[in-house]
């Protein structure tokens, strides 16, 4: 797979809130492999979105006083260009034409983006999952753009663990027949092979902790039952057939492919030899990194290791470790876990600005 260039690429953006005259309120929210530009609904969308009740008004990150830009990443299948979408030079889907990804790509993306609506200087770039690795290459590459970093459950590179169980999902979906060499029918695809694949991803998205107190061994009604002494049986079982049945028609199986590989391919270390001269690129002011106990994805040492490369020439750096059991999808579904933690942050960032411009007007 070579690198190779995208003509006039699309970028599939939400806001919400108001840009304030000096354009210097807004907050970029990277998104996880997985998730649209919708992290919140509106008057527009409203739909629930999937960082409903930590973006919006009155929320963790406050759109009354911030002016949020989510973007959905490069490479994805919800409205930015991806392997998905028409190729303009040959009138036919990119499929596998699709230039090689990688993490930088989109926060390359991220720049522009920012730069369309005028600003020189974000209030915050916050980024959960891969989110975060985007957040931290977008930082790396433009050092000067954000006031502060908010990166959660994160890392500044792959782990081999992370790597063999990305490289086992990519492989159950390549070993489809129905994937064809990435030529499979966009309307169909190869739906084995991502059922298995996210069958994986959920069982480390969550802790074994979880599903201890959550299923224990129960099992399911005998109404549900097949008769087939080989199909689910167990309440755990049922819970990874329906998220797997969720996924399979919502997300393109090519841009998985591609996501996932840059994950891996992410070295923060690649941007001047080594880990520390790759964190020492990152201009922030302020910085807080948020992990969680029970997290087998991106464990906790990782965000510690983050906090402490950032954690050099002047930063305010905060490390936060939550005792969620609910593994890396804690920032997800544990929201009253994670609400106050990023409050706090958001409120003490505006009260140092203040006291850095007292010409600034912010709600405190």
């Amino acid at each position: 797979m070579q690198r190779g260039v995208l003509t006039d690429p699309v970028v599939a953006y939400e806001t919400w809130g108001e840009l304030n005259e000096k354009r210097d309120n807004a907050v970029l929210i990277f998104t996880g492999l997985s998730p649209s530009a919708h992290a919140t609904s509106s008057p527009d969308d409203p739909a629930t979105g999937w960082w409903e009740g930590i973006v919006g008004p009155d929320c963790a990150i406050d759109t009354n006083r911030f002016f949020v830009i989510c973007m959905n990443s490069l490479g994805s299948c919800f409205g930015t260009t991806g392997p998905a979408s028409i190729n303009p030079d040959s009138g036919k889907h990119y499929r596998l034409d699709f230039p090689a990804l990688h993490i930088e790509d989109i926060g390359k993306v991220g720049y522009e983006l920012i730069q369309s609506f005028g600003i020189k200087k974000l209030f915050s770039t916050v980024g959960p999952s891969m989110g975060g690795m985007t957040a931290l290459a977008f930082l790396i590459q433009f050092p000067d753009v954000s006031e502060s970093f908010l990166s959660i459950s994160s890392a500044a590179r792959a782990l081999p663990f992370a790597i063999a169980l990305r490289s086992l999902q990519r492989e159950t979906i390549r070993t489809d027949p129905a994937w064809g060499k990435g030529s499979y029918p966009l309307a169909e695809g190869p739906i084995i092979g991502m059922r298995l694949a996210r069958k994986l991803g959920m069982m480390t998205y969550r802790s074994a902790q979880e599903f201890d107190k959550r299923f224990g061994r129960e099992r399911i009604s005998e109404e549900r039952q097949t008769g087939d002494p080989f199909c689910i049986d167990f309440e755990v079982e049922s819970y990874l057939e329906a998220h797997a049945s969720k996924f399979v028609g919502s997300f393109d199986a090519n841009c998985y492919l591609y996501l996932s590989r840059a994950m891996d391919l992410f070295d923060a270390a690649e941007h001047g030899g080594s880990l520390e001269a790759g964190l020492a690129r990152v201009c922030v002011d302020r910085a807080m990194l948020i992990g969680v106990e029970s997290d087998i994805l991106f464990p906790i040492h990782q965000q510690r290791e983050l906090a402490e490369g950032l954690d050099v020439g002047g930063r305010q750096v905060e490390f936060i470790e939550l005792p969620s059991i609910q593994g890396h999808d804690s920032f997800l579904v544990d929201m009253d876990r994670f609400r106050p933690v990023i409050t706090h942050f958001f409120n003490q960032q505006v009260l140092k600005l203040y006291k850095k411009d007292r010409d600034k007007v912010w709600q405190i």
